[in-house]
Protein backbone atom coordinates (compact mmCIF):
# COMPACT_ATOMS: atom_id res chain seq x y z
CA UNK A 1 0.00 0.00 0.00
CA UNK A 2 3.17 2.41 0.74
CA UNK A 3 4.12 2.31 -3.26
CA UNK A 4 0.54 3.32 -4.07
CA UNK A 5 0.19 5.83 -1.49
CA UNK A 6 3.48 7.39 -2.43
CA UNK A 7 2.32 7.40 -6.50
CA UNK A 8 -1.03 9.58 -5.04
CA UNK A 9 1.74 11.55 -3.58
CA UNK A 10 3.50 12.41 -6.80
CA UNK A 11 0.42 12.99 -8.03
CA UNK A 12 -1.36 15.42 -6.01
CA UNK A 13 2.26 17.09 -5.16
CA UNK A 14 3.23 19.30 -8.20
CA UNK A 15 0.84 22.25 -7.03
CA UNK A 16 1.01 21.48 -3.25
CA UNK A 17 4.83 21.16 -3.08
CA UNK A 18 6.77 21.80 -6.74
CA UNK A 19 4.74 24.60 -7.95
CA UNK A 20 4.95 26.35 -4.15
CA UNK A 21 7.18 29.22 -3.48
CA UNK A 22 7.27 28.63 -0.09
CA UNK A 23 9.07 25.02 -0.49
CA UNK A 24 12.81 25.75 -1.63
CA UNK A 25 13.66 23.28 -4.92
CA UNK A 26 16.06 20.82 -3.27
CA UNK A 27 13.27 20.09 -0.81
CA UNK A 28 10.67 19.10 -3.18
CA UNK A 29 11.77 15.42 -2.79
CA UNK A 30 11.90 15.42 0.73
CA UNK A 31 8.25 17.07 1.61
CA UNK A 32 6.82 14.43 -0.87
CA UNK A 33 8.38 11.79 1.08
CA UNK A 34 7.65 12.91 4.74
CA UNK A 35 3.78 13.26 3.21
CA UNK A 36 4.12 10.18 1.99
CA UNK A 37 5.46 8.91 5.33
CA UNK A 38 3.24 10.92 7.42
CA UNK A 39 0.16 9.70 6.49
CA UNK A 40 0.45 6.34 6.27
CA UNK A 41 2.29 6.39 9.92
CA UNK A 42 -0.73 8.47 10.75
CA UNK A 43 -3.27 6.08 9.72
CA UNK A 44 -1.27 3.07 11.85
CA UNK A 45 -1.30 5.38 14.94
CA UNK A 46 -4.93 6.64 14.97
CA UNK A 47 -5.48 2.70 14.08
CA UNK A 48 -3.37 1.55 17.13
CA UNK A 49 -4.95 4.01 18.81
CA UNK A 50 -8.50 2.59 18.54
CA UNK A 51 -9.97 5.18 15.86
CA UNK A 52 -11.39 2.20 14.32
CA UNK A 53 -15.09 4.27 14.17
CA UNK A 54 -12.93 7.05 12.35
CA UNK A 55 -11.03 5.29 9.79
CA UNK A 56 -14.32 3.05 9.50
CA UNK A 57 -16.15 6.13 8.64
CA UNK A 58 -13.26 7.41 6.08
CA UNK A 59 -13.43 4.50 4.08
CA UNK A 60 -17.61 4.05 3.81
CA UNK A 61 -17.55 7.50 2.54
CA UNK A 62 -19.72 8.44 5.31
CA UNK A 63 -18.00 11.04 6.54
CA UNK A 64 -16.74 14.24 4.62
CA UNK A 65 -12.75 14.30 4.04
CA UNK A 66 -12.47 17.63 4.59
CA UNK A 67 -10.91 19.93 7.45
CA UNK A 68 -13.73 18.91 9.48
CA UNK A 69 -12.79 15.08 9.23
CA UNK A 70 -10.68 14.15 12.49
CA UNK A 71 -8.81 11.71 10.64
CA UNK A 72 -7.84 14.78 8.24
CA UNK A 73 -7.52 17.17 11.11
CA UNK A 74 -4.68 14.60 12.83
CA UNK A 75 -2.77 13.93 9.56
CA UNK A 76 -2.45 17.26 8.66
CA UNK A 77 -1.42 18.41 12.31
CA UNK A 78 1.04 15.95 12.08
CA UNK A 79 2.17 16.59 8.62
CA UNK A 80 3.00 19.95 9.33
CA UNK A 81 4.40 19.64 12.43
CA UNK A 82 7.33 17.23 10.52
CA UNK A 83 7.75 19.52 7.69
CA UNK A 84 8.50 22.35 9.71
CA UNK A 85 10.81 20.30 12.16
CA UNK A 86 12.33 18.44 9.17
CA UNK A 87 12.85 21.11 6.41
CA UNK A 88 12.18 24.33 8.26
CA UNK A 89 9.28 25.48 6.57
CA UNK A 90 7.39 28.18 7.82
CA UNK A 91 3.82 27.52 10.48
CA UNK A 92 1.92 28.58 7.45
CA UNK A 93 4.11 26.93 4.60
CA UNK A 94 4.08 23.51 6.09
CA UNK A 95 -0.13 23.90 6.95
CA UNK A 96 -0.58 25.03 3.61
CA UNK A 97 1.02 21.83 1.95
CA UNK A 98 -0.30 19.63 4.47
CA UNK A 99 -4.14 21.42 4.22
CA UNK A 100 -3.77 20.92 0.51
CA UNK A 101 -2.44 17.35 0.39
CA UNK A 102 -4.27 15.89 2.87
CA UNK A 103 -7.28 15.61 1.79
CA UNK A 104 -6.80 15.16 -1.81
CA UNK A 105 -4.73 12.41 -1.59
CA UNK A 106 -6.87 10.60 1.57
CA UNK A 107 -10.04 11.17 -1.28
CA UNK A 108 -8.42 9.60 -4.33
CA UNK A 109 -7.22 6.81 -1.73
CA UNK A 110 -10.93 6.14 -0.57
CA UNK A 111 -12.22 6.59 -3.87
CA UNK A 112 -9.82 3.88 -5.40
CA UNK A 113 -10.56 1.81 -2.73
CA UNK A 114 -14.24 2.25 -2.89
CA UNK A 115 -13.67 2.04 -7.17
CA UNK A 116 -14.77 -2.41 -8.15
CA UNK A 117 -12.97 -1.11 -11.40
CA UNK A 118 -9.89 0.10 -9.64
CA UNK A 119 -7.66 -2.57 -8.50
CA UNK A 120 -4.87 -1.22 -7.17
CA UNK A 121 -6.47 -0.41 -3.90
CA UNK A 122 -8.44 -2.84 -2.03
CA UNK A 123 -10.06 -1.32 1.08
CA UNK A 124 -8.94 -5.04 2.84
CA UNK A 125 -5.54 -4.50 2.06
CA UNK A 126 -5.32 -0.87 3.44
CA UNK A 127 -6.78 -1.86 6.39
CA UNK A 128 -4.13 -4.65 7.25
CA UNK A 129 -1.11 -2.33 6.08
CA UNK A 130 -2.45 0.21 8.93
CA UNK A 131 -3.90 -2.20 11.34
CA UNK A 132 -0.31 -3.91 11.83
CA UNK A 133 -2.51 -7.14 13.19
CA UNK A 134 -5.28 -9.26 12.81
CA UNK A 135 -7.51 -8.06 16.08
CA UNK A 136 -7.29 -4.08 14.89
CA UNK A 137 -7.88 -5.07 11.11
CA UNK A 138 -10.55 -7.32 12.30
CA UNK A 139 -12.46 -4.67 14.78
CA UNK A 140 -12.15 -2.03 11.59
CA UNK A 141 -14.00 -4.27 9.24
CA UNK A 142 -16.49 -4.96 11.83
CA UNK A 143 -16.90 -1.73 12.31
CA UNK A 144 -17.75 -0.95 8.37
CA UNK A 145 -20.02 -4.35 8.52
CA UNK A 146 -22.36 -2.61 11.25
CA UNK A 147 -22.39 0.41 8.73
CA UNK A 148 -23.11 -1.84 6.09
CA UNK A 149 -25.45 -3.19 7.96
CA UNK A 150 -27.67 -0.08 8.94
CA UNK A 151 -27.01 0.52 4.90
CA UNK A 152 -29.54 -2.17 4.17
CA UNK A 153 -26.25 -4.28 2.92
CA UNK A 154 -27.52 -7.58 5.15
CA UNK A 155 -29.08 -9.16 2.33
CA UNK A 156 -30.25 -12.08 4.47
CA UNK A 157 -31.28 -10.13 7.58
CA UNK A 158 -29.04 -11.79 10.18
CA UNK A 159 -27.53 -9.12 11.66
CA UNK A 160 -23.85 -8.91 10.10
CA UNK A 161 -22.53 -8.54 6.36
CA UNK A 162 -20.91 -12.01 5.30
CA UNK A 163 -20.78 -14.33 2.22
CA UNK A 164 -24.63 -15.01 2.52
CA UNK A 165 -25.05 -11.49 1.35
CA UNK A 166 -22.93 -11.18 -1.38
CA UNK A 167 -24.39 -14.29 -2.98
CA UNK A 168 -27.54 -12.77 -2.89
CA UNK A 169 -25.79 -9.56 -4.58
CA UNK A 170 -23.87 -11.23 -6.49
CA UNK A 171 -26.99 -13.40 -8.24
CA UNK A 172 -29.58 -10.65 -8.35
CA UNK A 173 -26.90 -6.83 -8.62
CA UNK A 174 -24.10 -7.50 -10.91
CA UNK A 175 -22.07 -9.72 -8.86
CA UNK A 176 -19.10 -9.08 -6.07
CA UNK A 177 -18.47 -5.76 -8.18
CA UNK A 178 -22.09 -4.47 -7.33
CA UNK A 179 -22.13 -5.68 -3.62
CA UNK A 180 -18.49 -3.92 -3.29
CA UNK A 181 -19.96 -0.97 -4.95
CA UNK A 182 -22.81 -1.03 -2.77
CA UNK A 183 -21.02 -1.16 0.59
CA UNK A 184 -18.74 1.73 -0.13
CA UNK A 185 -21.46 3.54 -1.54
CA UNK A 186 -20.95 3.66 -5.21
CA UNK A 187 -23.91 3.51 -7.49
Amino acid sequence: MFEQLTQLVQQYGNTAVVNNDDVPNEHNEGVMNEASNSIFDGLKKIASEGGTEQLAGLFNGNSSIDSSNPVVQKLTQQLSGNLGEKFGLSSDASSGVAASLIPQILSSLVNKAKDPNDNSFQISDIISSISGNSGQASSIMDTISKYGTQFGLDQNTDGKLDVADIMVVAKTKGGIAGFIGKLFGSK
